[in-house]
């Protein structure tokens, strides 16, 4: 028993040991608060000041010493993830993950980012390569100062690469992957249904909006008619079962934008975001605010605040205090497919512009940790590299506006130093980034709306929307749209703006900028009659805006549920799911068991009608993946409130059958879970799950620790809240120009990215709530200094 004493004490001993020293080098790789930082980086002294949320405020006395320090602090709070954003877009995360992240670079080497953003930063404005120089030298100091290197990486047991000036664009390059169909994938997809089914159909399928529009310019666009017989029959005994849809696919990535002018506020413009991302810890964005000399005029000082993307030295949104701007996705066309023509005698050789031109071949080596490195090639042609085949084979080039020069630089980050609406504006049209709407008002009461970065200037009259033939003169695109033929709105008659990426222009500018998959409007309609609603406004009724989570785009689902069960056969599932519906209180929340009741049966009911049509394309392309249809309610809703017996799934004998099977298979599905269908509330299946990177690859007491509260969340798609577990509003914010005091700035998952930093987690309670924090950084808990090293 000694001896066991002895033996149960020395592991207890060496356990603490293990533990203390996994304390002490976790501990050595904390961000510096506090103290004095002596540097040859900086040509001025410069402060930084972190509050309770760990806000960083930067006083320097340029723009380029400012830079300099955002690296720095980026770099001690946030340098793993900033190198999976970048690794992400150059496809090198093998090199860090191993066998299991091939398949990822392969898919993003193909478009070879790395030599793009190379040659992207060598043809940048002086100005620009001055501050991803300077953004670069403080990412690395910042990275060398540490006292130990962050912890993933001890994990991981490898080391930090040294961050390089392309690598703020190939941040920038992984927004656009995030925020583009980099695979145009939506587009080959429907070059498939366009083969396989007859014109009407891909017109009813294809079609661009309806009845839940809410543009800003133009009308309501009318749906198709549906397919006749004659043209399409898949009731018929020979169509295939219907049950491969899936109604998840079609939500998209997206933001809210508005504003109301100061007619409305009585003073400047409100502006309002709050951008939909996925969602993970430490969040997407970085609390900051910027204290600068004007470069472009010294009498003035820059005083900027809002939301860094750590990798890139600029503020992303925010407010200077006379402009305040925000950005939601565009969705416009920014990829085309291109038929590449091979000549017949050579098959290096394609056609352009009427001539044979030979095609690039690019072998791309790929670091695989603890494996040999393996090989890629890329062909590429003038308009892209060849990724894909058309449906009769003819190989099939990606023309992408992140590829194109001038498609991607740091121009966007002079919105810091806009003085006006117009200025905003102009620096928006001119900047390269992935396509957004840009939402602007400033201190004296205007708003604005356009397109933020390039847009492609097609000619020749071809078809974006399928795979096209550019190898004659005068086909395809032809540089970018001038700024003068943007789309644009400013000073609107109503006083109100709102961008939900919906389709927001007429149908003759849609023509010109394209339609890469537009949400329904259900979610921008929402908030237009919100803000319809009311004639005054302060920061907290545009909260009210961002927070409503009423379901008024199911209302019309829960009515024909009732029906659908006041018919059905008496049984107790049947009365389980009626006594269910009748909670209903038309919100997503989180104690609503009517809410993911109907939900889900839409879902499912949607799944079968769409899954009939790709039943039909798969007869003649078994391989088909069908595309994400954001407007499918549209195809749905006409077909049940119609009841073509044509178009009725296969599998049911007829409407009324198909939506009662629905019932019957959603009902089961949650009647058979513990606790029946009254259990089932819809925070149960919608339970915050925003994790850090790594946490899945660790044990679940460790996960619970790095991630944020599992907790239920209020909101879906199709309502202002938007919300999933790991998806939804990464920041929300609403602000005045000229009267910050009075904002609020609210965002998920915590500032800091160490788990033993006091701003670990910060701001996450609140935002989960709904609860405001002030926009402007609180009184400093922290300062650290920087002067320059003689």
């Amino acid at each position: 028993m000694r001896l066991l004493r002895i033996a149960v004490t020395l592991v207890l001993l060496l356990l603490a040991c293990v533990v203390f020293a996994g304390w002490f080098t976790l501990r050595a790789s904390l961000p510096r608060y506090d103290g004095e930082v002596a540097s040859h980086g900086i040509a001025q002294p410069v402060s930084v000041e972190r509050d309770a949320l760990g806000t960083a405020t930067i006083r320097a006395s340029t723009r380029t010493d400012a830079a300099w320090t955002l690296g720095y602090v980026h770099a001690q709070e946030r340098y793993f993830e900033m190198d999976l954003f970048r690794r992400s877009a150059a496809g090198e995360l093998a090199e860090l993950f191993g066998s299991a992240a091939v398949p990822i670079d392969r898919r993003a080497r193909a478009h070879r980012m790395r030599a793009r953003m190379q040659h992207a930063y060598e043809t940048l404005p002086p100005a620009q390569r001055a501050l991803a120089d300077a953004y670069r030298d403080g990412v690395n100091a910042g990275l060398g100062d540490l006292s130990a290197r962050p912890f993933e990486y001890l994990l991981l047991r490898t080391k930090p690469a040294p961050w390089r000036s392309e690598d703020a664009l190939l941040v920038e390059a992984a927004m656009a992957f995030t925020l583009n169909d980099a695979e145009n994938a939506r587009e080959l997809a429907f070059s498939r249904v366009h083969a396989a089914l007859p014109a009407s159909a891909y017109r009813f399928l294809a079609a661009h909006g309806g009845e839940w529009d809410a543009p800003l310019f133009g009308i309501d666009l009318a749906w198709p008619a549906p397919p006749s017989i004659a043209e399409l029959d898949l009731h018929a005994p020979s169509a295939a079962p219907s049950n491969d849809g899936d109604a998840k696919r079609n939500d998209i990535p997206g933001s809210n934008g508005f504003a109301v002018d100061g007619t409305l506020t009585g003073g400047g413009a409100l502006v309002a975001n709050d951008m939909h991302l996925d969602l993970r810890v430490p969040n997407l964005w970085f609390r900051t605010r910027l204290v600068y000399a004007d470069p472009d005029d010294a009498s003035r000082t820059i005083d900027v605040t809002g939301a860094s993307l750590p990798g890139a030295p600029a503020i992303v949104v925010g407010s200077n205090g006379d402009i305040a701007w925000g950005f939601t996705n565009s969705y416009i066309d920014t990829t085309d497919w291109v038929r590449v023509q091979r000549d017949p005698s050579d098959a290096t050789r394609y056609r352009a512009d009427g001539r044979w031109e030979p095609i690039a071949t690019f072998d791309e080596t790929i670091k695989v940790a603890g494996k040999p490195e393996e090989h890629l090639s890329v062909e590429e042609t003038r308009w892209g590299p060849i990724l894909a085949k058309d449906v009769d084979g003819t190989p099939l080039a990606l023309a992408w506006t992140a590829q194109q020069p001038g498609g991607l630089d740091l121009g966007i980050g002079r919105m810091e130093l806009a003085r006006s609406l117009d200025d905003a504006v102009a620096i928006a049209r001119s900047s390269g980034m992935p396509p957004q709407n840009l939402v602007s008002g400033d201190r004296a009461g205007r708003i604005a709306w356009t397109i933020a970065g390039r847009i492609p200037k097609r000619v020749g009259g071809f078809d974006p929307e399928l795979p096209a033939d550019w190898s004659q003169e005068g086909t395809g695109w032809n540089g970018w749209l001038d700024a003068n033929d943007y789309p644009g709105l400013a000073d609107p008659a109503d006083h109100r703006i709102w961008t939900a990426n919906q389709r927001i222009v007429d149908a003759a500018m849609l023509d010109v900028i394209g339609d890469a998959g537009y949400d329904i409007g259900a979610r921008a309609k929402q908030i237009r009659d919100g803000l319809l609603a009311r004639e005054r406004f302060a920061p907290a009724d545009l909260l009210a805006v961002q927070l409503d989570d009423r379901a008024l785009f199911l209302e019309r689902w829960k009515a024909l549920l009732a029906t659908t069960l006041d018919h059905a056969p008496a049984s107790p599932l049947h009365d389980a799911m009626k006594h269910a519906l009748a909670d209903w209180n038309g919100r997503a929340s989180v104690d609503s068991v009517s809410y993911r009741l109907v939900r889900a049966w839409r879902n499912e009911v949607v799944d079968g009608v769409l899954g009939a049509f790709w039943s039909a394309v798969r007869a003649k392309f078994p391989d088909f993946t069908p595309p994400k249809l954001a407007q499918s309610e549209y195809v749905a809703w006409t077909l049940l409130r119609d009841r073509p017996e044509h178009l009725a799934p296969h599998d049911a004998r007829d409407w009324d059958a198909f939506l009662l099977a629905a019932v019957d298979r959603v009902g089961a599905k949650l009647d058979a879970q513990p606790g029946g269908i009254t259990a089932r509330t819809w925070g149960e299946r919608n339970t915050a799950h925003i994790a850090h990177p790594i946490s899945r690859a660790l044990p679940a007491f460790v996960a619970r620790w790095l991630d944020m509260p599992y907790e239920p969340l209020p909101g879906d798609s199709n309502m202002p809240r938007v919300q999933s577990p790991d998806f939804g509003a990464s920041e929300r914010f609403a602000v005045t120009p000229g009267d910050e005091a009075h904002g609020y700035f609210m965002m998920p998952g915590g500032q800091s990215g160490h788990p033993l930093s006091p701003y670990y987690g910060a701001g996450h309670a609140d935002w989960a709530k709904g609860m405001p924090t002030p926009f402007l950084p609180g009184t400093a808990e922290h300062t650290l200094r920087f002067s320059p090293r003689p």
